[in-house]
Order: C-alpha cells, then structure tokens, then sequence
C-alpha cells in the first residue's frame, strides 16, 4: 500500500506596520522574525512583505486595497494559510478569513501553534494546552463552525445559537479548570523539588534569553548537556538542569529555559508561571544575548520585561550577568568594540557585568564561569567553629551545605573547622548553633 504524504501548507507571511519616520529597517527585522516562527510550523513560505498601513480597521484591520491586492497573492501562489505578525481581534480574524478563504493566524496563534509542537513534557503539554484554550475561548464565535447561525430565534442576537456560545464558554471553563489543578499539582512537585535543591549546597543558575540568542548551545557549551541546539526560534520549551562545574572546585544547578519573546502572548506567560518560577527562585541569571543581532537592545527589553512580569530580575534584587553570545558572528571591528564594552562593565559597579562568549567555538567561556563564581561567592562568609565531641551532627550539617576549608581534631576530640557558609545558610547556622561559633571574618 502506498501512503500518500500530507502536502505541506503553502504560507504567506505578513507584517503590518503603521507609518513612521525610522522604523522601515526596524520593520524588516521584525518581518524576518515572523517568517522564522511560520517556518518553525514547517510550512513552506512561498511570500512574505511589510504591510504599511496609516489606521487599522476596526472591522478587517486592513483597507479594501490592500485587502483585495493580498488575495490576488493568495491565488497566484495558490497559498493555504495566512501569517499576520500582529494582534488581530476576533471578528477581524473571522472576517479576513472569510474575504481571504485561508486559514489566517495572528502572532498569538502563530506562537501558541510552535508552543503546541515542541512541548515535550506532560507539563509542557499542559501548559500549552490551558493557553491555547483560553485564546480559543475569546475566540469562540471563530473556532466553531455551528456558531455561525448566532442570530435567530427571539431577538436580534438571542435564540440557540447564544445559547450554544454560553454552553461552549461553560465545556472550556471546565476544561481550564481541570488543567489549572492538573498544573497546580505540577507546582508542588516543582516546589518540592526546588526545596531539595535549596537544601543542596548548590546554587542554582537560570539560562534566560530571547528565543534563538543560543542559550541552549551555550548550555552545551557549558555542561555537556546534550539538549537539542538548533539554529530555529522555540528549540527548547522544557526546563533542563545539569551541574555546572566551576574554576575553583564548586559546582552549581544550570537550568535552561523557554526563550522568550516580544510581545509574548499574556495567556503564555500565566500558562509557563511554573516552569518561569524557576527563574525567579535561581540565585543568579545569565541573560544571554545575540550580539550579532541588529535589534539586541530591543530584544533585551523584551526579557527584561517578562521577567519583570513574574516578578524576577534586577528590579526584583536578583542578580544578572549578561553574556554577550555569538561573538564569532561580528566582523573584526564590532568584535573589537563589544569587547571594551564587557570589559568596562567588570570594572564599574553600577553596570551590569557583561562577557563576550562564542557558545559554538568555546571562546570567552573560562572568562565567564569564574565570574559566575565569583558572582555566587561574593555574598560567602568563612566562618571559624569548635565542635564538641558530642556535636558531630553539626560538623555533618557544615559538610553537606558548605565549603569546608580547614579541619582538625585536638586530643580532647573537639574539631576545630574553618567553613565557607552562603548568606542565607550563615543565617541559619548562627540562629541555631550560636555557641560553636569562634569568630568570623
């Protein structure tokens, strides 16, 4: 038996942008960006343009011009599906897929479709699964086809047809409701698990990035963690940990994470709060960056405003190395300029500490793991102890969360330690041990 193959959809890219004095080139980047997101569905892309408009219509968020010269597009080249890079409404989705006879996504669906293929995990899935129902939920007179016929019956908009809204919105709240416990239960095993690694004496350090900035080759790069590294928008949406071996003997929890985006759709952001929390509880960021990438400063205030929304990042007293990534990328002179930069930033200490790395080539990384060491030991205290024979529990306790750098037993038994303690674990040690201790530095 042969088994035909699906033909692939035949997708057209468009990206809508009032007009402004300056943004023609900014436009042009942000249309390649959509371009990346519908190939990520694997499509083929058979057009793509910058759609200048001066208003949006309420109605079909087009003009009648364009609207008509898009759909002798759609014909020539015999397209499936329509990408718009922007917000569309409801009623203008439904109404341009009507005018247009295609399949049409605005940037919400596009991103919640990608979102939809690559979760791996139960709880991607999950995640996914509760925003994309929440999106279809304010889309429902769109998503089913019986609701055409709303009118009728009694009244200009009652009759069954409201009724059958009203019985849809209800099946998809107790859907939502269901996965909302589903993924509750995903946050207290999380929880569990973050608390068993904050009893570890390993730091945790979170990976976070706009989407495609390299973060997960750089995690490669960085722990040989054989995580899927590919040069496509969303590669990676499940958190991965690995141990991150640093200069001086230490070691620390690595977790990359989803990438993030502009304009990440609102729904996405509540659905990803379990998997985003890790973030927000690590006790160091690594804001990776594409500095090869021309809108990098706006692709900075996009993280910066996601993590602001979780309530993670400076702004919330976390602290944030950036690594300037894909430095192999820059031409000779560029290269030469960021690097001052990054280095002027390790100097001053009202600026964020940036490293110029190559997570494909390994360049800058020795530079970068002793300034995560840094980073994480610049709130350590050595603490000098005497322990009783009776106390070894104590002595036990130092071992396993701290950093022991002297120990000696005298020939009464008592063991005299020198240890490297966290600032939240010297806080506990001295509430419940307070007579053990000698003198601290």
């Amino acid at each position: 038996m042969i088994e035909l193959e699906t033909p692939r959809e035949r997708c057209i890219v468009l990206q809508p942008k009032q007009r402004r004095r300056g943004e023609t080139v900014q436009g042009e980047y942000e249309l390649e960006e959509a371009v990346g997101l519908a190939a990520a569905l694997d499509v083929d892309i058979v057009y793509s343009e910058i759609v200048p408009i001066r208003d949006i219509n309420v109605a079909n968020y087009l003009g009648g011009g364009k609207i008509s010269e898009i759909a002798d597009r759609i014909k020539s080249q015999k397209a499936t599906m329509l990408v718009m890079n922007c917000a569309l409404s409801p009623i203008q989705q439904r109404n341009l897929e009507r005018l247009w006879n295609v399949k049409v996504i605005d940037r919400t669906g596009l991103i919640l479709e990608i979102f939809g293929l690559r979760a791996a995990t139960k709880e991607g899935r999950l995640q996914v699964e509760l925003a994309r129902l929440a999106y279809e939920r304010s889309r429902l007179v769109r998503t089913w086809t019986h609701l055409e016929r709303q009118r009728g019956g009694q009244g200009f908009l009652s009759g069954p047809g409201e009724t059958q809204i009203e019985s849809d919105r209800r099946v998809l709240s107790e859907k939502m409701t269901k996965l909302r416990a589903a993924l509750e239960q995903v946050r207290r095993t999380r929880r569990l698990q973050r608390q068993a690694r904050q009893r570890a004496p390993e730091r945790v350090v979170a990976l976070v990035g706009y989407t495609n900035a390299g973060k997960s080759t750089l995690f490669n790069a960085m722990t040989e963690g054989g995580v899927l590294a590919k040069d496509m928008l969303f590669a990676t949406l499940d958190t991965t940990h690995r141990v991150l071996e640093l200069p001086k003997g230490k070691s620390a929890i690595l977790s990359d994470t989803v990438g993030f985006i502009s304009d990440l759709p609102t729904d996405l952001i509540s659905a990803f709060r379990a998997t985003l929390e890790e973030v927000k509880e690590a006790d160091l960021l690594l804001h990776v960056r594409d500095v090869s990438d021309p809108l990098s400063d706006e692709r900075k205030d996009s993280v910066l405003d996601v993590l602001d929304q979780i309530g993670a990042g400076p702004e919330h007293g976390q602290d944030l190395i950036e690594i300037w990534n894909k430095a192999d990328l820059l031409s000779t002179d560029a290269y030469q300029a960021n690097v001052s930069k990054a280095q002027s930033s390790l100097i001053h200490e009202n600026e964020t500490k940036a490293y110029m790395v190559s997570g494909l080539t390994g360049a800058g990384l020795e530079a970068l793991l002793s300034g995560i060491e840094t980073d994480l030991s610049s709130k350590d205290e050595i603490i000098n102890v005497e322990i009783l024979p009776g106390d070894y529990k104590i002595r036990a306790w130092l071992h396993e969360n701290g950093q022991v750098v002297e120990e000696e037993t005298d020939d009464s038994g008592k063991c005299l330690m020198q240890v490297i303690l966290s600032e939240v674990d010297i806080g506990k040690f001295i509430s419940r041990h307070p007579e053990v201790i000698r003198h601290s530095h």
